[in-house]
C-alpha cells in the first residue's frame, strides 16, 4: 500500500523515494516497489500534480536494463557512482539508439517523449527525478 506523507525526517532514497510535486511541495512515497500494482497506485495518488509531478529515487543495480521508457515531461538522470550508459531511441529499439556515457557526477535530460533504457556497467548508483503519469514502458529486446 502506497502512503504519500509530509518529508519530515531523513530519508533512504534507496528505500523511500520522494515525491516533488507543484509549489515546491516534497513528500515521501512510503510502501514504494518496482511492482505494478505499486506504480499504479503511486500514480493514481498523485494524478492531480500532473507532469508537474516527480519521482526522486536512487536505484543500486548492475547490469543491462530490461525495458525502454519514456514520459509526458523532462527526466533526470545523474550517475552518483560506477558508470551507466543511457541510451536513446526514437522507436525504443537498441538498434537505432544512441548512447550517453556518465560516470560519477554527470547528469543527463531525457527530453519528453524520448524512449531510453539504462545499463550499468558494474556495479552503480543512479539518482532519478521522473515524471510519473502517462509514462510508457516495453519489454527490451
Amino acid at each position: 500500500m502506497i502512503s504519500i506523507e509530509p518529508c519530515d525526517k531523513p530519508q533512504n532514497l534507496l528505500v523511500t523515494p520522494l515525491h516533488l510535486g507543484p509549489g515546491s511541495q516534497v513528500r515521501t512515497v512510503r510502501g514504494f516497489a518496482w511492482r505494478p500494482e505499486a506504480l499504479a497506485a503511486y500514480s493514481t495518488a498523485t494524478a492531480d500534480d500532473g507532469t508537474d509531478g516527480r519521482l526522486m529515487v536512487v536505484i543500486e543495480d548492475e547490469g543491462r536494463g530490461d525495458h525502454w521508457e519514456r514520459h509526458r515531461a523532462d527526466e533526470v538522470i545523474v550517475c552518483l557512482t560506477g558508470q551507466v550508459s543511457v541510451l536513446r531511441s526514437p522507436n525504443g529499439s537498441d538498434d537505432n539508439a544512441d548512447e550517453v556515457l556518465l560516470g560519477p557526477g554527470d547528469a543527463v535530460v531525457n527530453p519528453a517523449g524520448t524512449w531510453h533504457a539504462v545499463d550499468m556497467h558494474g556495479r552503480a548508483r543512479v539518482l532519478t527525478i521522473t515524471p510519473g503519469p502517462g509514462s510508457e514502458h516495453r519489454p527490451r529486446a
